[in-house]
């Protein structure tokens, strides 16, 4: 009868439900409490195995002999006697233990084994990493190198249901918990050889050439975690491709189950899985045309998450390649999904390798909408950053940047405004998108006026709820307008008067700062006796003015005359 050893509580890869582990001399299982899949090794993969304290208790972590990582968790310290007697006899391994550094430094050293990189503080273990939750890598700087780690797919993607790289698929250990280590970023000055970076696992054919260590750390790491996908060749590689987000130029390489993303400062992988969205949107400056792609979980780059990938390719730009596939294969895994040979316009053919690869469909702009100049981009900026915004079958996409996908059923109403009331605003007018369950808004400015209607048409087509406060707005900016033309009007008039001197008087009016008593000149004109004897003489002092004989003389020596005459009256 087989020898069995039984222990309940036992938690397997970080899992978030305890189970019973059972070691035979055949190897070892673990089912779940609640019950499900259960896990199972043959003691002939079992390559080393450790003890060491963990978060619930004692922990077995034992190394396979393909470089997976398998975790225990939550025995007891008196079992590992036991545990050792059993490894000891059924399995020929000796349990190794190991104690952790425990001083908070966070400096030490990174060394690289067959299936986990080991930052140790003074010789002892601070952390491990299995180069199987290892997602993606970068050089930050010259002497900095950023690791992201994988991540699950969702909360729920927690099974035991793993590949060769352990019990679960790579990343799916970091589901366990609600916070989720994303990255990591290690400073490594100086320089260094392969030999002593990679240390006991250094093949003999290593050489001693000193390197920049950051440098090194990075190449080795993307070498062990398979980051590169060094395991696959790849299907089809674009060079020097214009990314619009993130902003840069990269190589893509589209590997059967992932592309990478390959530039002078980062590096991105990509799982297929992670596409969920595809559009290939054309430029208004019909020169250039954008393939954007939506991901999730978004690419991250330190802080800054990136949900969209948008590239840009010319139009005219011409390519012919040939896929890196058997024949077999291609119509195996993928008939009337890609072709062998490809000779066409660049966009067209990264858009039909992505759709045959990643399954996805592609969409483009509704063929319902057209700008005024017969575009299907509308040009618009979000706050201080201009885009074009496309009207989807489903959804609006504001691109490049901020990209922004918002899903007509999301959309709770939609207003047209003018913000702020200055003539030039009357040539452009915002879209306000408000969301259901109060899920916020998103404004799209400086938008042509021309597009109003078109956009107002197409929205209605689409069912959704529009309010249209422009034309409010125009009627009382037009009244406005009215109003005050009318008064620079006015002012137009009084300031023209006001030139002319008396000119526009009324005849009826009384100027009342007249005053007959007055000593002065112009007052004279209107005294009594003077009018007499003007309107007496009226004729001839009209004919006087003209007259060469001296006439206008004698009035004014007559005018002289009179003079004295009213001084002394008044006098």
């Amino acid at each position: 009868m087989t020898a069995i050893e039984n222990f309940d509580n036992i938690y397997l890869d970080l899992s978030k439900e305890s189970g019973k582990c059972r070691f035979a001399e055949t190897g070892f299982g673990w089912k779940p409490t609640a019950g499900g899949e259960t896990f199972t090794l043959d003691h002939s993969n079992i390559s080393n195995a450790q003890w060491s304290r963990a978060s619930k208790g004692y922990e077995i972590k034992i190394l396979q002999r393909n470089s997976g990582i398998i975790q225990l968790d939550g025995f007891q310290q008196e079992d590992y006697e036991r545990l050792s007697k059993i490894f000891k006899n059924w399995y020929s391994t000796v349990l190794e233990s190991k104690e952790h550094a425990l001083r908070g430094w966070n400096w030490g050293k990174a060394e690289f084994s067959k299936a986990e990189v080991t930052f140790s503080v003074q010789n002892r273990p601070a952390f491990e990493i299995p180069y199987s939750e290892i997602g993606n890598t970068n050089l930050a700087g010259r002497n900095e190198v950023a690791v992201e780690l994988s991540l699950p797919q969702n909360a729920n993607d927690t099974g035991t249901n793993g590949n060769l790289g352990g019990a679960r698929a790579k990343g799916k250990k970091a589901g366990a918990g609600k916070d989720q280590l994303v990255e990591m970023r290690f400073y490594i000055p100086g320089v260094t050889t392969r030999k002593e970076a990679e240390g006991e696992d250094a093949g003999s054919d290593v050489g001693d050439e000193e390197k920049n260590a950051a440098s090194l750390f990075y190449e080795t790491l993307l070498e062990k975690a398979e980051i590169g996908e060094t395991a696959g060749d790849t299907i089809a590689t674009f060079l020097d491709v214009l990314h619009l987000t993130p902003r840069g130029r990269f190589d893509i390489d589209m590997y059967e189950a992932s592309f990478r993303l390959r530039g002078k400062t980062y590096d991105y992988k990509i799982q297929y899985d992670a596409i969920k969205k595809f559009m290939v949107l054309p430029k208004p400056d019909d020169m250039h045309c954008m393939l954007c792609i939506g991901l999730d979980p978004p690419l991250r780059q330190g802080q800054t998450r990136y949900p969209f990938v948008v590239m840009q390719f010319k139009k005219d730009e011409e390519v012919t390649i040939d896929l890196n596939l058997e024949e077999a294969e291609l119509q195996s895994k993928y008939k009337d999904k890609l072709d062998p040979h490809y000779e066409e316009p660049l966009h067209h053919v990264v858009a039909k390798i992505f759709r045959g690869l990643a399954n996805k469909k592609i969409s483009s702009p509704a063929k319902d909408f057209l700008t005024h100049r017969s575009q299907y981009g509308i040009k618009c900026s979000i706050k201080a950053s201009e885009g074009f915004l496309y009207c989807l079958e489903k959804a609006f996409m504001f691109v490049p940047k901020p990209a922004t996908y918002i899903a007509y059923e999301q959309t709770q109403s939609i207003t047209f405004s003018r913000v702020g009331g200055a003539v030039s605003a009357l040539s452009t007018f915002d879209i306000t998108v408000l969301m259901k369950n109060g899920a916020g808004s998103s404004q799209f400015s400086n938008i042509n006026r021309e597009d109003l209607k078109a956009l107002e048409t197409f929205f209605k087509l689409k069912g959704l709820r529009v309010k249209n406060e422009i034309d409010e707005d125009a009627n009382m900016l037009a009244a406005a307008l009215r109003e005050q033309v009318m008064e620079e009007s006015d002012e137009e008039m009084v300031g023209a008067k006001a030139d002319r001197g008396s000119a526009d008087e009324d005849e009826e009016s009384v100027d009342e700062d007249f005053q007959a008593d007055s000593e002065s000149d112009v007052a004279e004109e209107f005294d009594s006796d003077h009018e007499s004897s003007g309107s007496a003489s009226g004729s001839d002092a009209e004919s006087g003015v003209n007259d060469d004989d001296g006439d206008e003389d004698e009035m004014d020596q007559e005018d002289e005359d009179e003079q004295p005459k009213k001084k002394k009256k008044t006098g």
